[in-house]
């Protein structure tokens, strides 16, 4: 059975089997967990990226495919979204997802590993995560990735779990999160593999506002805005590729 210490290696099989293992509940407890604010999070995150209504846009670690959807919603039909994932259980409901919603003409979901995206360089004009960049083996090379594929002038978009700043709200927070979630998270999703422990140590683990930004900054990008959300819970950190 994986530990949390496995799971905080970040290696990719870990993380792979976690999160296959609570793939049919994973949407249900981002509402639960969230208190329904996730899907807020991520039409802000949409908004404050610019996207040209004719985007090429690309959500790495898509899950389950909220992220694209949100992006699908404000293209028109020359635009287009692919989400890129490397959990299988993960694109098989996000697959469903799509074709229920009669989405799959203007989202594709394949599955592929972050760290080696399969895309030439600057073919996107939105390289986005939401969730998922915390959960990569190494965050500078994804980063990287991301960059990479994202056209001159485009945007890199990540959408992550932060730290608040405030204290007294940080204090309650942190009782919800390391203490409830985890307790609500086991108890719904039944994962042997410790799921939504990780989560509040990978969190806790990850660099604050300003790492991220320095991160995407030693990656190339340019002009990095950071949003904060939710009081702190949640950051958006929006940085351009630069034109030459």
């Amino acid at each position: 059975m994986l530990t949390q210490s496995d799971l905080l290696t970040k290696k990719g099989v870990y993380i792979q089997q976690m999160f296959g293992s609570i793939a049919k509940v994973y949407d249900l407890l981002n509402t639960i967990l969230s208190f329904n604010f996730d899907k807020s999070w991520r039409k802000f995150a949409v908004k404050v990226s610019n996207v040209a209504p004719d985007a090429r846009v690309l959500d790495v670690c898509t899950g389950t495919g909220d992220l694209a959807i949100a992006y699908s919603r404000v293209l028109n039909s020359s635009g287009r979204v692919i989400g890129s994932d490397f959990c299988h259980e993960m694109l098989r409901l996000a697959d469903f997802k799509l074709k229920k919603r009669m989405l799959s003409d203007k989202i594709r979901v394949i599955e592929a590993d972050t760290l080696h995206l399969p895309f030439q360089n600057n073919y996107f004009q939105i390289s986005a995560v939401a969730f998922g960049i915390r959960n990569v083996a190494d965050l500078r090379a994804g980063i990287a990735e991301m960059v990479r594929i994202t056209a001159p002038g485009g945007c890199v978009v990540i959408l992550e779990f932060s730290q608040p700043v405030n204290s007294l709200f940080k204090a309650v927070y942190y009782f919800y999160f390391k203490k409830m979630l985890p307790l609500i998270g086991k108890l719904i999703s039944r994962s042997k593999y410790h799921a939504y422990s990780y989560l509040p140590s990978s969190v806790l683990n990850f660099p604050d506002r300003y790492g991220l930004r320095a991160q995407m900054e030693s990656c190339g990008l340019e002009d990095v805005k950071i949003y904060a959300k939710t009081l702190g819970i949640v950051t958006v950190h929006v940085g351009r590729k630069p034109r030459n």
